[in-house]
């Protein structure tokens, strides 16, 4: 019988507790707790409050050293597709055609002075399949390709998770597949060309006479 009522006390002591625990927490909870993020040192001890964030007027804050949504200066980008090879998932798709020698200003260059060689017409992030592991980002030779802070980009419909960072539409980027197709072309016929008259002037010149023994 004693065992059963200690029981109840028991229950009873471990109820009070945690509803003053709740009703200390309550009251407190008047003002915000804080916005320090969990890198900061002082993020324990703040004191007790409001923790929950009115989302998505009120965001966490990200570190600043955090890796979230992938962006791409594609002003600065030189198309060496070093960081489509080097992603672990192949989120990233990369098409390039390279510069004709009469549109190097036209194309331009980077902020550092490199003279881009390769129009970009695509440069696609799939940022749905992205794992943020930022290998991409160490091998940019530019620095072009960059982690942001943005932590939510989410969105209903998945094609829209689809990031465009091209510098060329689709009709420019035929253009230039053109333009470059028939320089191609007449420099492999300049080629063949003179190709065809070395091998008629050699043809045509004399041969020489092998020269004779003295017993001949």
């Amino acid at each position: 019988m004693s065992e059963y009522f200690r029981n109840i006390k028991t229950g009873a002591v471990t109820i009070a507790t945690g509803l003053g625990i709740t009703l200390k927490h309550f009251f407190n909870a008047v003002h915000r707790k804080g916005d320090a993020g969990v890198d900061d040192v002082d993020y324990f001890r703040q004191v007790d409050g409001l923790v929950t964030l009115q989302y998505p007027r009120e965001v966490i804050p990200t570190p600043k050293n955090g890796r979230y949504r992938l962006y791409n200066a594609i002003e600065d980008c030189i198309g060496c597709g070093q960081c489509e090879r080097a992603c672990p998932i192949s989120c990233i798709t990369i098409e390039t055609i390279k510069v004709a020698q009469d549109d190097m200003a036209l194309c331009g260059k980077t902020s550092d002075g490199q003279q881009k060689k390769f129009w970009v017409p695509v440069f696609d992030i799939d940022v749905a399949k992205c794992m943020t592991c930022g290998m991409c980002t160490t091998v940019c030779p530019t620095e072009c390709l960059v982690h942001t802070p943005v932590s939510d980009f989410s969105e209903f419909d998945r094609s829209n998770m689809l990031y465009h960072f091209g510098n060329l539409t689709r009709l420019e980027a035929e253009s230039k597949r053109n333009k470059l197709a028939e320089i191609q072309a007449k420099a492999q016929a300049e080629k063949e060309r003179k190709a065809a008259e070395a091998a008629v002037a050699a043809a045509q010149a004399p041969t020489q006479e092998e020269p004779k023994s003295d017993g001949e």
